[in-house]
């Protein structure tokens, strides 16, 4: 089963696949084992492999194993620091549903990619909410039908977010793109159908417009798939009002444009920047720095769902509404503002890593807010700087900062 698994891999661009066997071997033999295979490539002159491992919520304690057993023996440092100064990839193989196809869609020679079930059932950001009776949280996956249609159950509205969202994420595993976003979106309408959810916002983005052939950008733009994101996108909204047209489903599409603001993740742009700046750091990477955005706080954000959830259902049951702020700015000046801000000088140099293909960056959005602001009570309240004073105030708090990685590149 070992070297069948393991040839998949190589099939695949991987040089070296350890998959969880914690079940039959001991944490000193699994060590022994991945050492095995490595000599035994090393011996056969083939190339130095990647050190891969594969691991379940219950397996963690192997990799922190390894890693001690590596580091505690010094002949080994260079040899540890040469495997894992390149991405390393963590996998839970009991959620892969098609083995080979996944391997085939998923990983790549250049990246590996890492999913980790939370085996302290960690809740995330919702971890420093104050308890409340009212609040319920649950651990599920919109791929699975039961899971939603038992999370519907007795709800009034549904804002339906989950969804893969990184962009450069989606060149090297779309499956996974179709199969949440889509995917996962059906599985919200069917489930709001069948328990007869009041009205499900689902949401959208920005990025299915693509480069603006006109600003400001309504509703009826045309919808240009640049990246396998921005497609199933698309198709998420298609299929979440084709379920109004067909069914008499209450949905509404909110189109949020570029959000940002405290707890970011990393993948983008504005924490990018304030994070390498707030860890000392005055040479900064970065992308293409030609293309506009149209740059919502998220407090601007969440007051447009809370809008569309609570306006007359004849008002915006069955529409796409814009939200955002109807002006634009450069990725240069929003940098820019962003050093001002912190009162350094800094130096931005260009990451061939960060670059999107040419065909599908977005080089211009600017949205019209004219329907949401016409139908509801909604108005963006934060200027850019208002919104950037406030981000960077909670990025710096040294307990926050603390969260995040600058010197990785978040794909």
């Amino acid at each position: 089963a070992i070297n069948k698994h393991l040839q998949m891999f190589v099939d695949a661009g991987i040089d070296l696949l350890f998959f969880d066997v914690t079940n039959a071997f001991t944490y000193d033999d699994t060590v022994r084992l991945i050492m095995k295979i490595i000599d035994a490539r090393t011996s056969a002159g083939l190339k130095s492999p990647k050190l891969c491992y594969t691991v379940n919520a219950g397996a963690t304690n192997v990799v922190r194993h390894l890693y001690n057993n590596f580091y505690s023996n010094p002949e080994n440092k260079k040899y540890w620091y040469y495997h894992l100064g390149k991405p390393l990839m963590l996998v839970d193989i009991d959620a892969l549903s098609n083995l080979e196809a996944d391997i085939k869609n998923h990983f790549t020679t250049r990246h590996c990619w890492a999913w980790m079930a939370d085996e302290a059932n960690n809740w995330g950001w919702l971890e420093e909410l104050p308890k409340n009776e009212r609040l319920e949280v649950i651990c599920g996956d919109v791929r699975d039908p039961k899971f939603c249609r038992e999370a519907c159950r007795d709800i009034d509205t549904v804002f339906h977010l989950a969804a893969l969202i990184a962009i450069p994420y989606s060149y090297e595993a779309p499956d996974s793109y179709v199969d949440t976003n889509i995917r996962g979106t059906l599985n919200m309408c069917q489930a709001a159908r069948q328990e007869n959810v009041g009205r499900i916002i689902v949401t959208s983005t920005s990025e299915v417009y693509g480069t603006a052939r006109y600003v400001p950008i309504d509703e009826e733009h045309p919808r240009q798939p640049q990246s396998p994101y921005s497609a199933t996108k698309i198709g998420a909204d298609a299929i979440a009002l084709s379920f109004y047209n067909s069914f008499g489903l209450p949905v509404v599409i909110a189109r949020p444009f570029n959000t940002y603001g405290p707890r970011q993740s990393a993948r983008a742009i504005i924490p990018t920047i304030i994070t390498q700046i707030a860890g000392g750091k005055r040479t900064i990477k970065v992308g293409d720095l030609s293309p506009t955005r149209d740059f919502n706080f998220v407090e601007d954000t969440v007051r447009g769902y809370m809008a569309l959830a609570e306006a007359p259902a004849d008002q915006v049951v069955g529409r796409d509404f814009n939200i955002c702020t109807g002006t634009e700015v450069s990725m240069k000046e929003t940098l820019e503002t962003i050093a001002r801000l912190m009162g350094q000088e800094v130096d931005f140099v260009t990451d061939p890593e960060r670059l999107r293909p040419a065909k599908s960056e977005v080089f211009r959005l600017c949205g019209d807010n004219t329907r949401i602001t016409s139908l509801t009570s909604w108005r963006p309240q934060n200027t850019l700087e208002q919104g950037l004073q406030k981000t960077i105030a909670w990025f710096t708090k040294p307990e926050n900062l603390a969260r995040y990685k600058a010197d990785i590149y978040n794909r």
